[in-house]
């Protein structure tokens, strides 16, 4: 059997098999609110299908396969050994499913994808191996840290970075064999899985024979090129599609993972992050505080897990929870996101049903939180749903369903609620039209090669429009970050020079970055708010030039008038979070400093230094993160006017019927009464939403 052969074949059903999987829906009751409006643009669309012709029907579909796609990403995020991939096994009903005695060199980003049992979706798993290029980097310039020990001047320890390199590249090929380059950039895809083949990718093991003879199933055999893992799992107890993905440390060698999961972070709207009871009375790792403070703090839960562990939870949970806050605050992180307590142990104890089989220390912190919530006989009389609740993972969920119904998922719903308004009112328009054409008697023409041309002109206009506005706030975002680098960069080798004449060469100095980030996450938010005010406003110009044009069309009075689409959000500009030199407190940096000679060796090179290795921070931010911003902005617009032209195509079907055929063939009435609701409808969800 071929390699290919042994990729395709099926293993078992992507189910969680747990003996309590009814203790999801606690929890969940905190989607409630979320899933109605749900409920409701379904019902709503529903309406809409069977008022509306094929081309109707066609943009309904369109919009009810938004809406089921619809699934809000959670990112988990935190230190070493606080139980991050436990929590997320428990969170997803399935206990075991991601090996969490992963290697801390693995590098994987692993998304569970949950589904509700009536949804259609891809099942199975797939695998996304590194490409090439980023495997060049890594090996040619020892990543990240690579780059950065190389601008330093540290030759030792680049020369321990690329022994590292080597060793991990020889072990990748003694795992691979030949096929080791024949993988990089590609993906394998399976029907179904099992946790024996999340181990084969995701879990590195040491145990392997140099030759081709190894066994396909072999722990961790693709772990060292694999860049990303998207396993889809059907559960009975979610009501909605939901992305729940955990990210590798942030504090490896290379920073290669520390890149990986701001990738992840990009890309999702919640992050949680995960701490240890034990480590989190002491501090919080800076790095983590970077990659959390660049999210706004709405959209920041904590999770402190592993309090099994505590002698007295109950007691502690107030001194750490203050412990944290105070890190928070000093360290300019979101000192006022949510911070819920729990253990995922006693989570996928509940789910198994092996309460009994708990360790001695989890059953006494157990009973001591029991008593201390006055549940009579402590652990001993707790059900699994009183454990599940003790795990601190329903609070988690309902913390998560009150910023998916406010963020992301509120805002995917209001988009498309604007879509169907839009389309209900162009049916609207339609009828209207028809109706006053029956009650004179007459047929109605319209002039569809005329509003066709009329919609191009609209989205030209609106086009250009954006184009220049986003040309004008890119170049004075630019500007921005280069006066805020500029400004850092003086004041840094300013304080440098004070230093030096206070303390002389012997002593090693220190700056804190932060002050960059903040000037630079202050030139993000200006960009955006400036940007998304100038895409609204051309959004809601182009809106009524459309509805002008179907009144005109239709001989219509004022009251047609079609909403404007939102905005897109903007992604957090993550690429700030990301290790630069000052960060690193290592020995090399020590060295640095003592090979200098001179108050000015010293500046001129730290400004050279500094200036080259934040260089790459302002290019993401003034190409990739703005460029991104732009192709939100020109896609909502273009969405936009495709939805009008889908309405525009709907009434050349409908090109001069004669009034004993609208009568007969649309009780035209009726319908309009029904699309009145449905507008109704929309904008009641709407005005609950705000």
């Amino acid at each position: 059997m071929t390699l290919d052969d042994r990729a395709a074949t099926a293993v078992e059903a992507a189910r969680p098999r747990t003996e309590n999987p009814g203790l999801m829906s606690l929890g969940m009751d905190g989607f409630a609110g979320f899933v109605n409006r749900m409920d409701q643009m379904r019902r709503a669309l529903a309406d809409l299908t069977e008022l509306g012709d094929a081309t109707v029907v066609k943009g309904a579909a369109r919009l009810s396969a938004q809406l089921d796609q619809v699934e809000p990403s959670i990112t988990f995020i935190g230190q070493v050994k606080a139980g991050k991939t436990s929590l997320i096994n428990a969170m997803a009903g399935w206990p075991g499913l991601l090996p969490a005695d992963v290697n801390p060199w693995t590098s994987v980003v692993t998304s569970i994808h949950l589904s509700p049992s009536w949804a259609t979706a891809a099942a199975g798993a797939n695998f996304r191996f590194f490409d090439p290029q980023e495997w060049d980097r890594l090996v040619e310039k020892g990543g990240r840290m690579g780059e950065l020990a190389s601008r330093a001047g540290a030759e030792e320890e680049l020369e321990k970075v690329r022994r590292q390199v080597e060793r991990m590249r020889e072990k990748s090929k003694g795992r691979l064999g030949r096929r080791f380059e024949l993988l990089l950039g590609q993906e394998h895809r399976y029907g179904t899985f099992d946790e024996a083949m999340v181990e084969r990718y995701v879990c590195l093991g040491d145990d392997f024979e140099d030759d081709e003879g190894e066994p396909f199933d072999m722990r961790g055999r693709f772990a060292d090129i694999t860049k990303s893992a998207d396993l889809m799992v059907d559960h009975a107890n979610v009501p909605f599609k939901l992305c729940l993905r955990d990210t590798p440390g942030v504090n490896d060698t290379f920073l290669m993972r520390e890149q990986i999961t701001i990738g992840a972070i990009r890309d999702s709207r919640l992050c949680v992050l995960v701490l240890s009871a034990h480590q989190a009375l002491s501090t919080v790792d800076m790095a983590l505080i970077r990659l959390i403070s660049a999210v706004k703090a709405r959209e920041v839960v904590i999770f402190v897990n592993r309090i099994d562990e505590l002698s007295d939870p109950a007691a502690q949970v107030a001194e750490i929870r203050e412990s944290i806050r105070a890190t928070l605050r000093k360290h300019e992180g979101p000192a006022e996101a949510p911070i819920l307590f729990g253990s995922a142990v006693w989570g996928q104890h509940a789910l198994q049903g092996t309460l009994a089989q708990m360790s001695e220390d989890s059953r006494a912190a157990l009973d001591a939180l029991a008593r201390h919530d006055g549940l009579d006989g402590g652990a001993a009389a707790a059900t699994p749903e009183d454990v599940w609740t003790a795990s601190g993972i329903p609070a988690l969920y309902r913390a998560l369903g009150e910023r998916v119904a406010e963020g992301i998922g509120g805002e995917a719903i209001d988009r498309i609620a604007r879509s169907v308004g839009n389309l209900a009112r162009g049916v609207t328009a339609a009828q209207r039209s028809i109706g006053l054409a029956v009650a004179d008697g007459q047929a109605v023409h319209l002039d569809i090669p005329r509003l066709a041309r009329e919609l191009d002109a609209i989205e030209a206009r609106a086009t250009l429009a954006l184009e220049t506005a986003y040309d004008a706030q890119r170049q004075a975002f630019c500007v921005r970050l280069d006066r805020s680098h500029h400004n850092f960069l003086d004041r840094a080798t300013a304080a440098l020079i004070e230093h030096l004449e206070k303390y002389g060469e012997g002593t090693v100095w220190s700056y804190e970055p932060t002050g960059l980030r903040l000037l630079l996450r202050s030139a993000c938010q200006v960009f955006g708010k400036r940007i998304q005010d100038d895409a609204r406003a051309i959004l809601e110009t182009a809106a009524a030039e459309v509805s002008a044009t179907y009144r005109a069309a239709f001989g219509l009075d004022q009251t047609l008038a079609i909403e404007p689409p939102e905005p897109p959000r903007l992604n957090p500009p993550v690429a700030i979070a990301q290790t630069i030199a000052l960060d690193v407190k290592g020995t090399w940096w020590r060295r640095w400093w003592l090979r200098r000679k001179g108050y000015r060796s010293f500046a001129s090179e730290f400004y050279k230094m500094i200036s080259a290795e934040t260089a790459p921070i302002l290019d993401e931010l003034s190409h990739d993160h703005a460029e991104a911003i732009r192709t939100d902005l020109m896609r909502t617009l273009a969405t936009f006017l495709e939805e009008q032209r889908e309405i525009v195509t709907a009434l050349a079907e409908k090109a001069a019927p004669t009034p004993d055929d609208l009568g007969a063939a649309l009780g035209y009435q009726a319908r309009a009464e029904r699309l009145r609701q449905i507008e109704g409808v929309v904008a009641t969800m709407r005005q609950q939403a705000a």
